[in-house]
């Protein structure tokens, strides 16, 4: 079973990686000039990234079942 300080590096490793995937793919958006599926597909992307990323903010709602 997980301890508190185990699962709290956990999400913050996830949070991190996340926020990365967030800046990556801003890059490539700004990157694309004309108005594609591919832009559309990043625009997507940065959307559920921010998404999930305000979910793990909330305790009431678990991303994955607790261990």
């Amino acid at each position: 079973m997980l301890n508190a300080h185990k699962l709290n590096l956990i999400l913050m490793t996830i949070e991190q990686t996340l926020q990365t995937e967030i800046e990556e793919s801003k890059r490539w958006l700004d990157l694309e000039t004309i108005q594609s599926t591919y832009k559309r597909d990043l625009q997507k992307r940065i959307e559920l990234i921010n998404s999930v990323l305000e979910n793990m903010k909330n305790p009431n709602i678990h991303i994955c079942p607790p261990y």
